[in-house]
Order: structure tokens, then sequence, then C-alpha cells
């Protein structure tokens, strides 16, 4: 294929291409925001055009440069004939068009908008602006009043912020679907107490299995706290159980359990210890912490004076 089809074919490639788009775009009913998209391609569609002719400028300019060498070079050698040969071909209708879209100045009339300064070999010409180059600006400045009217002035199209709080709702409702497939999506704010005697009961497994050893078989304490009486050290509330579960007091011995245990069996072990509040087991640890009252949650109670040393673990 010949240059002179090749470049015409590449300029209505990057024309027609985001039309198709665009098309395909129009063509569904269920795009609630179809003027967006519609301002959003013909913006990618201008900016291609221009990028492909800016390339196609830049050929041309590399093209003329090489064939000026060549023509500077024939005549240094003394061939006019074959100089004005090679400087008048027949004239092209993408040369035709080049010309016109640039009105490029020809290198023999240089001369004539020389403004007479020279920088180590770079002459100053007085050149006018490109035409493609001034239309492309002013249709810029028409895009920002069509734009500014659109997406500012008008419902036709949402603002940005109207675009990121949509993105926002539509990723939080992601989230939320995401985490409606998890089992385990309960935390220390949404954890509540479960009644179910099976549930209660694997939380008696889970506790028989890993808290004995500081607490005791039956929750009178030992190491740690005692579980079975009214005082509490953080808090006797399931979301505090299940907080302190989770993250432990590394200071106090106290671990987190939050790598070994799911958030539902947390949440059972939690519920199975507010069952034995007044079982009052034999050899039952003094009581530590304060007496604790769900009506006076967040608030700070006076310590305790007759809580004894504060054990390795804590409740």
């Amino acid at each position: 294929m010949k240059n002179r089809y090749l470049r015409p074919i590449l300029m209505a490639a990057s024309i027609l291409l985001p039309l198709a788009t665009w098309a395909q775009d129009a063509a569904a009913p269920a795009n609630q925001n179809f003027w967006q998209d519609t301002i959003g391609t013909i913006t990618m569609t201008v900016a291609a055009v221009v990028i492909m002719g800016a390339l196609l400028a830049i050929t041309k300019l590399f093209s003329s440069i090489v064939k000026m060498q060549e023509i500077q070079m024939l005549r240094e050698k003394g061939i006019e004939e074959v100089v004005e040969a090679y400087r008048a071909p027949e004239e092209s209708w993408w040369s035709r068009m080049y010309k016109s879209m640039t009105q490029a100045v020809p290198v023999e009339h240089e001369a004539d908008i020389d403004l007479g300064h020279d920088y180590d070999g770079i002459r100053e010409l007085d050149n006018k602006l490109p035409p493609w180059w001034l239309g492309m600006f002013y249709l810029s400045i028409v895009f920002a009043f069509v734009y500014m009217f659109a997406f500012h002035l008008s419902d036709i199209g949402a603002s940005s912020k109207q675009a990121y709080e949509t993105e926002m709702e539509v990723a939080k409702a992601e989230v939320n679907a995401y985490l409606a497939t998890q089992g385990d999506k309960i935390n220390e704010t949404n954890v509540t107490v479960l009644t179910d005697p099976q549930e209660v009961a694997m939380g008696a497994s889970i506790f028989e299995a890993n808290c004995v050893s500081c607490h005791g078989k039956l929750g009178e304490g030992g190491i740690g706290p005692n579980m079975t009486d009214k005082y509490w050290i953080h808090g006797g509330g399931i979301q505090d159980l299940f907080k302190i579960i989770k993250n432990g007091v590394p200071e106090k011995g106290m671990i987190s359990w939050s790598d070994q245990l799911r958030a539902s069996d947390m949440q059972r072990v939690a519920s199975y210890i507010l069952t034995l509040q007044g079982t009052n087991p034999p050899n039952a640890k003094a009581p530590q912490g304060d007496v604790y009252n769900p009506a006076n949650e967040g608030t700070t109670a006076p310590v305790d004076t007759t809580a004894a040393a504060a054990p390795a673990t804590e409740k």
C-alpha cells in the first residue's frame, strides 16, 4: 500500500473507532449515564484525532527535513537538473491538505519571514500558528462551555462530586454484599449475646479447651480472674468480653485469640461466660475490679479497694 493512502486510512480509523464505541453505548437504553458517556467518548475522539494529526505532522516534518537534506547534497554536487526534478514532484492530495492545514512556508521562502535572530545556527522565523492548532484551541473553548453546562449547571451529567458519591455508594453496596457472604463478620461493635442452647454449649466446649488453665473449669478463677462474680476489670458486657478475647491484654499475660478462634467462636465463648454469673463455684477467687452495671457502661467507676492484686490474665 502506498504511503499516500496509508495516512488518510489511519486518520479515518482514529475517528471511526471511538465513534463506533459511542454508537454502541447509545444503543444501550439501560445506560443511566448516557450523556456523560457521550461527552467522554467525544472527548476521546477529539483527543485521538489531535494525537493522530500530530503524529502525521511530525512524520511529514521529518520527511521534509530528509528531503531538504537530499536536495542540499545534490546541489553541492552541482546536479541542478536533478534537484529541480526532485523538488517538484506531482503534488498529492495529502500534500495539498497538509499545506492548507499548516500554512507552512516553503524553505525557499523562509528568508521572507526571518526575524534576523540566530541562536547557534537556529534561526527564528515568524511562522503563523497552524490552522488545525487554532481550530482545536477554539474548539476546546467551546467544549469547556458545553462541559460546564452539562456537568455543573444542568442535570444532563453528574458532576465530579456526584460521580464520586455514586461510586462510593456502589462500592459500599459491593462491600456489604461481600460481607454478607462471609460467615464471620462479627466484631466488637455488632456482637450480641447468644441464647441458643446449642451455641452456648459450643462456647462451653471452647472454654474448656482453651480457658480453664487460667480461669478454672467452672470459671472460678486461678491465674486469671473469677468469671462468676459481679466484679469486672474491663467491663462485663458481651462487647467487652468479645473485645478482650479478640485483642487480649498482653501486658497482663492474656493473649489475643483472634488468630486461633473465629469471630463466631469468640462470640460463643463470650456468651457462655455470661451464663456463669452467680453460679458461686467452690474455691472462687477474690473479687477484682468494679461491679459491672450495664446502665453505667461508658462511665468511669471508682476502683474497688478490696480487689486483690492484678492477675496474670484479665477478663
